[in-house]
C-alpha cells in the first residue's frame, strides 16, 4: 500500500499524492490523453526524460485512488482521462496553492492576470 492509500479522513487526497502525481492529474485537466502523450508532457514540464517504469506505476496508482479513469483506445494503447474525484483534486491543490500565495489585492491581480491569458 503506498503512502497515498494510507491516508483516510476528509481532506482531499491529492493532499498526499507526490508532486509527479498531481502533475499528471493537471495535464490530464485538459483533456483525455494516451500515456506516451503524458510523458511527453511530462517532459515538456520537468526538462528531462520520463522513464516508463515511472509514470505507469503513478498512473496506475491514480487509477486505483479513482482519480483517472483507463480505456482502451486499441489493444496496444490505453487512454486516461480524469474523474469527477480527479477534478476536484485539481481544484483542490489550486485552492490551497491561491490560499498561500494570494495574501493582497497585487497578487490577486497577477493571478487574474494569469489566468486570464491561459486560455
Amino acid at each position: 500500500m503506498s503512502e497515498a492509500q494510507s491516508i483516510t479522513g476528509e481532506q482531499s487526497i491529492a493532499r498526499e499524492l507526490t508532486a509527479f502525481q498531481n502533475n499528471i492529474l493537471v495535464i490530464l485537466a485538459k483533456e483525455p490523453m494516451y500515456g506516451l502523450a503524458i510523458k511527453r508532457e511530462l517532459e515538456d514540464y520537468y526538462g528531462a526524460e520520463v522513464n516508463h517504469g515511472r509514470l505507469y506505476p503513478n498512473l496506475d496508482e491514480l487509477v486505483d485512488l479513482g482519480l483517472v479513469e483507463k480505456s482502451e483506445l486499441d489493444k496496444r494503447t490505453n487512454q486516461y482521462s480524469l474523474t469527477d474525484d480527479g477534478y476536484e483534486a485539481v481544484l483542490d491543490g489550486i485552492e490551497w496553492t491561491l490560499s498561500k500565495v494570494v495574501t493582497g489585492d497585487d497578487r490577486a491581480d497577477e493571478i487574474r492576470d494569469i489566468v486570464e491569458n491561459s486560455y
